[in-house]
């Protein structure tokens, strides 16, 4: 059986139409590529709509790479003029004869754009894997936003804080208000840990600071630095941190800075009321803390992380405040090494104010000073925490800036907080006025308290020494071993 179908393959030269017969079993064969192609067009719409989809979500990914493969298959499948070409009248043309050579071209140029699509697909997968793995929380991402590495200058007070450091799970801190501070406002770039974070010193409980310095990513104008106007990081930060911590300056800096390590000198001060104590006695004996010297015996001993306890002083020195209450007048010491050990700053002032009440000898410091002859640390109480400021932090060729605005608003707030606390001591200077005016019963001095003895610091127990702190390690890592 024959039937005739029209041609036309000469219409663009405006020849006439001309019947072939074809058989039927040709006829089928073309049913059937027909149908293939057909499915092949459906292929090819469905590759599109899914290079749709992954187009919207792939503009979220980092991957500048997937992005090209994305442009690449979706520019193909738009431009492909297949689909078209394929939908033709019911009359087939002589030409579909050989239509299984141009299936056969047309099927593997459809393979090498699933290829392409394949490797579209892995890829943003890949992309999507490593979002997804990270933690919750404020994100954004880094090639949406420009990012500028930063250090800060932080003045914070201590009284309500557990420390600087947020490691010790103790809320609330001053890192952990810092960074919830960041994350409102959005200028964290990612997650603290791929921040390139780092703090010059990790204060105590207690302890205040006027010159604490951290760096990090944060967003930024995008800018190069002295074009255009930065972000104002004091300004935007200062409105959403607490009133006890204030950013008091922001400074550009290179990739390879660190808060930390990068940090030349830091100054502690510590404020103090004079009572009984020698001055003089103390300040000779604080000169001997000038130097390089092993101070395992003035501070808390980390054995496990802290290998080197040997620290340099440059600089030690005790001077009135201008400020007095009932005939004491207030003095500052002001301490200046190039780093310090946990606690040291707190344990060598309190050697220094048992010598000036004279229950010390000056050379106990040359005692302890000295491991050979003092290998243990003898137990002691630090000094209070509270009069303990973290006074500033040098770094060669960093320079902290704050604008006017950023300035008087810091210089308003401190003044309103500086007149809070005066109203404060006004109100205990009246609680103590009108102590005298209540009458005291007289009691015999048999049933007063007597105050406690001093014990000399060589007569009293010791600590584990270092070697002592690392063989305890090590039988615990020992006993801990699993047993194969």
């Amino acid at each position: 059986m024959t039937t005739n179908i029209g041609c036309d393959c000469g219409r663009s030269q405006g020849t006439l139409y001309c019947p072939v017969e074809v058989s039927s079993t040709e006829k089928n064969l073309l049913a059937e590529l027909r149908y293939q192609l057909n499915s092949l067009m459906m292929r090819l719409e469905e590759l599109q709509r899914e290079n749709d989809r992954l187009m919207s979500r792939i503009s979220k990914c980092q991957c500048s790479e997937a992005k090209e493969e994305e442009h690449v298959a979706f520019s193909s499948a738009k431009s492909e003029g297949i689909c078209q070409s394929m939908q033709q009248d019911s009359e087939l043309s002589i030409s579909e004869a050989n239509i299984n050579t141009s299936h056969s071209n047309d099927q593997s140029e459809v393979s090498s754009k699933e290829h392409k699509h394949s490797v579209h697909v892995e890829t943003l997968s890949n992309c999507l894997s490593v979002e997804q793995a990270k933690p919750p929380g404020q994100y954004i991402a880094t090639h949406e936003y420009a990012r500028r590495y930063v250090a800060l200058k932080i003045t914070y007070f201590g009284q309500r804080f557990h420390g600087f450091a947020s490691e010790a799970q103790m809320e609330p801190t001053v890192e952990s208000e810092i960074f919830k501070a960041l994350e409102r406002t959005k200028l964290l770039i990612g997650t603290r840990k791929n921040s390139h974070y780092s703090r010059c010193g990790r204060t105590d409980k207690g302890v205040s600071a006027t010159g604490q310095v951290i760096s990090l990513y944060l967003r930024s104008n995008g800018k190069e630095i002295g074009r255009g106007e930065e972000i104002n990081y004091a300004m935007v930060l200062n409105r959403v941190l607490p009133k006890d911590i204030r950013v008091v300056g922001s400074a550009p800096i290179s990739s390879e800075f660190s808060a930390r390590f990068s940090c030349l000198r830091r100054e502690y001060m510590y404020f103090f009321w004079r009572g009984t104590m020698d001055i003089s006695v103390m300040q000779k004996a604080s000169q001997k803390f000038i130097g390089e010297h092993d101070f395992r015996n003035f501070c808390k001993m980390d054995a496990l992380n802290v290998h080197n306890y040997r620290r340099h002083i440059t600089e030690f020195a005790i001077s009135p405040c201008n400020k007095w209450s009932n005939d004491d007048n207030l003095w500052a010491i002001t301490i200046k090494g190039s780093a310090f050990l946990w606690h040291q700053v707190r344990c060598m002032l309190s050697v220094l104010f048992m010598i000036g009440e004279g229950f010390e000898s000056p050379d106990i410091i040359d005692f302890l000073l000295d491991i050979n002859k003092a290998p243990r640390k003898p137990q002691y109480n630090m000094a209070p925490e509270l009069p303990l400021m973290l006074h500033c932090c040098e770094f060669q060729d960093v320079n902290f800036i704050c604008s006017p605005d950023a300035r008087r608003n810091l210089q308003e707030h401190f003044t309103n907080e500086l007149r809070n606390y005066l109203l404060q001591a006004a109100i205990m200077e009246e609680a103590l006025h009108c102590l005298q005016t209540i009458g005291v019963e007289e009691t015999s001095m048999e049933h007063r308290k007597k105050k406690k003895g001093h014990i000399s610091l060589m007569l009293r127990p010791t600590e584990p020494s270092y070697e002592e702190r690392r063989a305890k390690w090590a039988m615990k890592a020992a006993y801990s071993r699993p047993n194969f």
